[in-house]
């Protein structure tokens, strides 16, 4: 049976006197610097500084560590993995920023207890984002979650709930909502420039398959893979289940993440959301490749606007809008249009463009200052990665399923209903909300 998430050990206090002593080269407790000191105990003052902690330090987190350590406003208090090694790196990425005080451990909930942590960032492979993130929003800290939110439907259900009950700030880490392309392409859509949406099309990819009998092989040192695996089915430790890697390792599997729909999709699906003005709701038909011919994986929405998965390469788009009366097509490096003239219309007050952020990780600050909404907070996020799970559901069972956006709900299929959330393992239940606000 697994440990608890909650169990304390004594293998964890010898592992945070060993990380504390790779962080600022010295022995006994981690040194913590509280909000106080931080001159941010109301967590409201215009020069106060907010006190961050890191969950999952793996290769997404790189860019988070540098990014946001170099923000006048943050300061790094501590870090966390299952990994030594993988602290090791992060305590020595922050080290080059100047921030060697800075506490280490195997357990997020020592960085949720931290009274001088008033931010977390969840960089944790997916199955693990919404148990982190509400338990983090029930202690009073504030959010910052990699996309795609959650796993499933009912743990995003659970995310948003947390958000409102507490009044927290969550932004999920959609970054293309904070690109100007995206933003371009979004405004053109929305205000009609291409005329009526007749299609859309995404460019996601492919993952390999997991290997179907993966060397068994001892658990590392220093790596808790049991609590790594948390809440999802206990399987025999192998190198390729665990690794972190863009092109496959756990993403690959649908234990852990939703395959390319999770991966790019979440990306992807949440612009063409955005565009089509649909934050708040959502697709109502899913169909997989192969059903009844169906030569690329779709969704539909109520008006009849459909979005296929790799249907065409044209310019090298991401994502292309096809409209009565043109198109736009967007990539991370540039956007395009036909006719060409309209990627340098201009918009005024009077048209409907879409919230502007140019950085996405100081929108996340600023509203974590101001208290107003990020560019994509809780629900936003949630709803679009409800699609990135029913096209995976759909795919897995090979059939179609249909939704009903309103009560987020899937319609007809039982066995489709069922798997909008996943069985936990003993001790890793996700977190209840409770009375207290």
């Amino acid at each position: 049976m697994p440990m608890s998430k909650n169990t304390p050990s004594l293998s964890r206090r010898k592992f945070l006197g060993a990380s504390t002593l790779l962080a600022g080269g010295l022995l006994g407790a981690p040194q913590i610097l509280r909000s106080e000191t931080l001159g941010n105990a109301t967590k409201s003052a215009a020069n106060s500084r907010l006190g961050f902690g890191f969950i999952g330090t793996g290769q997404i987190c790189t860019g988070h560590l540098k990014s946001f350590s170099g923000m006048k406003l943050v300061q790094p208090v501590a870090v966390c993995d299952v990994r030594t090694w993988q602290i090791e790196k992060a305590l020595g990425t922050l080290g080059e920023k100047g921030y060697t005080d800075v506490a280490s451990t195997a357990y997020y909930e020592e960085v949720i207890g931290n009274p001088a942590v008033d931010v977390v960032c969840v960089t944790t492979p997916d199955h693990w984002h919404a148990a982190i993130a509400i338990e983090a929003m029930k202690a009073g800290k504030d959010v910052y979650v990699e996309k795609p939110i959650t796993l499933t439907i009912e743990e995003g259900k659970a995310v948003v709930a947390a958000e409102k009950k507490y009044g927290r700030i969550l932004q999920v880490g959609s970054q293309q909502r904070s690109s100007v392309y995206f933003r371009t392409a979004a405004n053109l859509v929305r205000n009609g420039m291409i005329g009526d949406i007749q299609e859309v099309q995404c460019r996601l990819g492919s993952f390999p398959e997991p290997p179907e009998n993966p060397k068994v092989v001892p658990v590392p040192d220093g790596f808790d893979y049991d609590r790594w695996l948390g809440p999802t089915k206990y399987y025999e430790y192998s190198e390729h289940r665990v690794k972190g890697d863009y092109r496959g390792g756990w993403r690959c599997y649908w234990d852990y993440g939703n395959r390319k729909f999770g991966d790019w999709g979440a990306h992807h699906f949440d612009i063409v959301q955005w565009a089509l003005n649909r934050d708040k709701t959502g697709p109502v038909a899913f169909i997989p490749k192969g059903f009844e011919g169906a030569g690329h994986h779709h969704f539909r929405y109520a008006d009849g606007i459909s979005v296929f998965r790799d249907k065409e390469r044209d310019q090298g788009h991401q994502i292309r809008f096809i409209g009565t009366e043109g198109e736009v097509l967007v990539k991370r490096g540039g956007v395009f249009t036909r006719p060409k003239e309209l990627v340098r219309h201009r918009f005024t007050d009077a048209d409907d463009t879409v919230y502007e952020s140019k950085n996405h990780r100081r929108n996340f600050i600023d509203s974590v200052i101001s208290r107003e909404k990020p560019i994509c907070p809780a629900e936003v996020g949630h709803r679009s990665n409800t699609i990135c799970a029913l096209a995976a559901i759909a795919e897995r069972l090979g059939r179609p399923v249909q939704w009903d956006p309103e009560a987020q709900q899937v319609v007809g299929d039982q066995t489709a209903r069922a798997m909008q959330n996943r069985p936990r393992r003993t001790g890793y239940e996700l977190p209840e909300l409770n009375d207290a606000v």
